[in-house]
């Protein structure tokens, strides 16, 4: 058993009916922990309410090989069973790894390291990167791609492997986190991963070796859905100012360097110009490439629909000087609410054109178009300055950068996204 005291890594593998595996996943990891990771480490068997003879054999491990313990939960959840272990966990970092063993083993120093020298706050492994080496059928590759590129285009986040079974956090990271995650199943790590990069934390990310468990118990279909569901709520709670993760920006988050003062008025009509400009000239050939297949209402509202998105990040960034994640899915759904007035009124125009001149060209139906687009844009700009932006000209993120924050060991919590640290640990011996 380790010295819980100085304990370093806690990794803790969630099982439910693993009694044809669990001996040699855990005997397998822990020759390795053993031989190749020199930080002091302990192994937690989370047991999901099994019923099986898993609970009886992750008992028997634990008392033949020294530094595993085995715990067992009334309740299924690979969520709830994080909650619980790593809430109660001593160790510095928590890290969470599947039963199987999928993932190639020699990927965890790396995946710590970064935690342990207080670099970064969470990591993941990614099935995803350039150098990620996977071997996986193509029904589960096709799913797990489509849901990433879902999550990243719908919740614009920035990492790339939600759901991939291999994680870890720092310990003072997770008791912030831990309470505002709500999802008790498969969908507890893209949850903890979406709140935390609002929340300002830096995510690092890791190409693994992984290779598919053909006998996975996992209902795909089911846990899709699942995680559509929880997308939607998370959504709509950040949306709505239902989590505070301002306070977990605050507290943790990695603050801008040099936070420019936003532009005064003058400078932000010049650039919701140049921005309008671009929006409208992106419709116009969007309305144009649409009203080929589509009819001309729908098309409108595609080519609409997908340039509101870009003018609200744009004008977001550039024209009202907001910047950091925290408010952003917000902005969204508010300039989506402006892109419906927007969508009204050149919906508007043209039905008026098809009600006085029918069968008008697709050349007159654009300029028409333009022209309400052009009234549309300038009631976006008084919108967007007098409501969805206003009160973010100095959000809280701005504010807090101007304290220097610390980090896990005094030093400046922020270190340069691009920069690249020499990584040094402390060996401590496994107490066997």
């Amino acid at each position: 058993m380790q010295n819980t005291s100085t304990l370093s890594l806690d990794i803790v593998v969630p099982v439910y009916n693993e009694q044809a595996t669990l001996e040699s996943s855990l005997t397998r990891l822990h020759a390795y922990l053993t031989d190749a990771v020199q930080a002091s480490w302990r192994i937690t068997v989370a047991d999901n309410a099994s019923t099986d003879a898993t609970p009886a054999i992750a008992d028997a491990v634990a008392a033949r090989l020294p530094g595993v313990v085995a715990v067992h939960l009334p309740l299924k959840g690979r969520g709830r069973a994080l909650k619980a272990v790593w809430g109660a966990s001593p160790a510095e970092v928590l890290v969470y790894l599947d039963e199987d063993l999928s993932t190639d083993l020699a990927a965890l120093p790396p995946l710590v390291a970064p935690l342990l020298s207080g670099h970064s706050d969470l990591a993941i492994g990614t099935r995803l990167g350039r150098s990620a080496r996977v071997s996986r059928g193509g029904k589960r590759e096709f799913i797990s791609r489509s849901y990433n590129l879902l999550l990243r285009r719908t919740m614009s986040v920035g990492f790339s492997d939600a759901q991939c079974g291999f994680k870890a956090i720092r310990r003072d990271v997770a008791e912030r986190l831990l309470p505002l995650v709500e999802d008790d199943g498969w969908f507890f790590d893209t949850e903890l991963l979406i709140l935390a990069e609002r929340a300002g934390l830096r995510i690092h990310e890791i190409p693994v070796d992984w290779v598919d468990d053909p006998d996975s118990s996992v209902d795909i279909v089911r846990t899709a859905r699942d995680d559509l569901k929880g997308m939607l709520r998370v959504g709509t709670n950040i949306a709505r100012g239902r989590i505070p993760l301002d306070s977990v920006y605050a507290e943790l988050g990695r603050h801008p360097f040099s936070p420019p003062d936003p532009p005064g008025f003058l400078g932000q009509v010049v650039r919701f110009a140049l921005v309008g400009v671009l929006s409208t000239a992106a419709y116009a050939v969007l309305y144009l490439l649409l009203q080929v297949v589509l009819t001309a209402q729908v098309a409108n509202f595609a080519a609409l629909l997908l340039t509101a998105v870009a003018n609200t990040w744009a004008n977001r960034r550039f024209t009202f000087g907001v910047r950091g994640r925290p408010g952003m899915v917000r902005h969204q759904f508010q300039g989506l609410a402006v892109f419906g007035i927007a969508w009204a009124l050149t919906s508007g125009s043209l039905a008026v054109l098809h009600a006085t001149a029918p069968g008008a060209p697709p050349r007159v139906e654009l300029l028409v178009l333009t022209a309400a687009n052009l009234v549309a844009t300038l009631l976006r700009f008084m919108l967007l300055r007098l409501w969805v932006f206003r009160a973010s000209r100095r959000p809280a993120a701005v504010v807090a950068a101007e304290v220097p924050a610390e980090g896990a060991f005094g030093a400046p919590a922020a270190a340069p996204a691009d920069s690249t640290p020499v990584l040094v640990l402390t060996p401590t011996e496994t107490e066997q």
